[in-house]
């Protein structure tokens, strides 16, 4: 592949992850350009109508990480994060680094059941949110929020003994230390949907800034510099608002714009793409769907952009035209997971992409379709599309769960899941899933929280969760419930079963539709055959 030689693909094509003893990911996306370019605009709040340099953004991540210490926290602890993009969710994760804490991210349209679980799970000691996660945080078990310290933005929160986190940043010097920490110290801990049982939190080492820089210089065409603009509407709690866009983009001296959407639609994405004169974007294909069935063949506003990538699912030359003729790009196609993201990609810059085909390994991946036995099998032939470790993009294991952690791999192979064919010249081709994830709106869902949600309802005996295909969201979430002893099925009951998933868990997880049979396919040693299911759906 012919890098540009002044890019970070071209130095670790030629002589791999070259990486440094000591290696922080606070002062890789934040500190660096402080001290060159101290007065660039790191941060556009749309929101409030605000820029934060990165001098600033500097000062603030250092007040934060003093007021971590302040907490009475040490080196390794976990910290969550439960807002949505706002600075406040930068400046937390960047303090975080600094200190040579463990972040975790949180969605702010998780229940109390989903944020009960990653609070104890990660063991995570303070949490900073805003009046609403606070809200959702005082309706957890008294397990979990035993010893937790909430900062709350806006004030203390009146149900909960909660801290005045502006009060105390404050407070803070804007002088700190950097922790020295390695490129395989922990720094994050992400979540992901599996397909049986509870979420499992992915660990990163530092390392995974520099693991990404080079997926995020391929999807933006290698057109990514200081001072360019760039927007995603992917919340910050997710791989793909954090790593696809805000943290790398940090680390390139860029400006981010931060956005909350109470709903994304296709004029308030037009709009801010043009107001903020957003130069590079990440789109999910939902997002893209939106925009281009409200404006099928013209944008309502001049556009600025010189690069789009999109991932999570094959968009189509249908949707490639629309990128070429309303957004004035050709879309760049990118693979990965939250346990190894941004390992394959399109790039328009050095090859015209193939509608259909994901595209081929990035710069410092080395992919292959392998069988179970961890072989690779013959181009053109369909395997599971792994990615070799060792590998700077790649998770360290799963947080306090060896045995998923082992599962994952097969020798030196990380398996995604996903099936796919590598062609003879490279190309990368995504054939389908091997599990039950389910991927609606570009969030990966996994069924088995969904299935133990509805079975915690007293009308539920058991519940199979499976995905049925949509064109706006690629998928959405169904279920199937056996009903419980004398409940009698109703619209009423099936519409209580729905705001059950979406209050416990997340907006995003409850099923759109529920049907109701007398029994659920099941093995013999009673796993809920969820292919079965799917066939109905047929």
């Amino acid at each position: 592949m012919d890098y540009p030689k002044d890019s970070y693909c071209y130095q670790v094509a030629k002589d791999g992850w070259q990486l440094p003893e000591t290696y922080n990911m606070g002062l890789a996306a934040c500190d660096d350009w402080a001290v060159k370019t101290p007065n660039a605009t790191a941060l556009i709040l749309a929101d409030e109508d605000q820029t934060i340099s990165y001098a600033k953004l500097r000062d603030l991540s250092n007040q934060m990480a003093n007021l971590f210490c302040e907490l009475g926290l040490n080196r390794g602890d976990r910290i969550g994060i439960l807002l949505p993009q706002a600075l406040e969710t930068a400046v937390g994760h960047l303090g975080a680094f600094k200190c040579g804490l463990i972040s975790v991210p949180l969605f702010m349209l998780f229940g109390p059941d989903a944020l009960e679980h990653r609070v104890i799970d990660a063991g995570i000691k303070v949490i900073i949110t805003n009046q609403k996660g606070a809200d959702k945080l005082s309706e957890m078990k008294d397990e979990a929020r035993e010893g937790l310290k909430i900062l709350t933005i806006g004030g203390v929160h009146n149900g909960l003994k909660s801290l005045y986190f502006q009060a105390m940043l404050s407070a803070q010097s804007n002088e700190f230390k950097c922790v020295q920490t390695g490129p395989d110290d922990p720094a994050m801990i992400i979540y992901t949907s599996g397909t049986t049982g509870s979420p499992k939190g992915a660990l990163h080492g530092h390392r995974m800034l520099a693991g990404h820089m080079t997926g995020f210089e391929t999807f933006n065409d290698f057109k990514t510099a200081p001072g360019r603009v760039i927007w995603t509407p992917a919340d910050w709690a997710w791989i793909g608002g954090l790593f696809d866009v805000l943290i790398p983009a940090l680390a390139c001296g860029m400006s981010v714009v931060s956005k909350r959407f109470e709903k994304f639609t296709a004029d308030a994405a037009f709009d801010l793409l043009a107001d903020y004169k957003v130069q590079h974007a990440f789109l999910p294909p939902t997002a893209l769907k939106l925009m281009r069935s409200t404006y099928p063949d013209h944008s309502p506003r001049d556009l600025h952009l010189i690069s789009v990538g999109s991932g999570g699912e094959s968009l189509g030359a249908p949707l490639l035209d629309w990128g070429k003729t309303v957004l004035g790009v050709t879309i760049n196609e990118f693979y990965g997971q939250t346990e190894g993201n941004l390992l394959i990609s399109s790039c328009a810059a050095l090859e015209q992409p193939r509608p259909g085909i994901i595209g081929k390994a990035v710069a410092g991946h080395e992919m292959a379709a392998v069988d179970m036995d961890g072989h690779a099998v013959p181009d053109g032939e369909i395997g599971v599309i792994a990615a070799k470790a060792p590998d700077a993009v790649m998770m360290l294991n799963y947080w306090n769960n060896s045995q998923a952690t082992k599962d994952k791999f097969i020798g030196d192979w990380m398996l995604t899941g996903d099936m796919g064919i590598v062609e003879s010249d490279g190309w990368i081709r995504f054939v389908g899933r091997d599990d039950d994830v389910i991927t609606s709106a570009g969030y990966r869902i996994g069924p088995g929280s969904i299935e133990d949600c509805l079975m915690r309802h007293p009308s539920v005996k058991i519940a199979g969760v499976v995905g049925k295909p949509d064109e706006t969201r690629t998928e959405i979430v169904v279920a199937f419930v056996v009903l419980a002893d004398g409940v009698a099925s109703s619209d009423d009951l099936l519409s209580e079963l729905q705001t059950h998933v979406k209050t416990r868990l997340a907006a995003h997880e409850y099923p759109r539709e529920i049907h109701v049979l007398d029994e659920l396919p099941v093995t013999t040693t009673g796993k809920v055959m969820r292919r079965k299911l799917r066939d109905r759906l047929v």
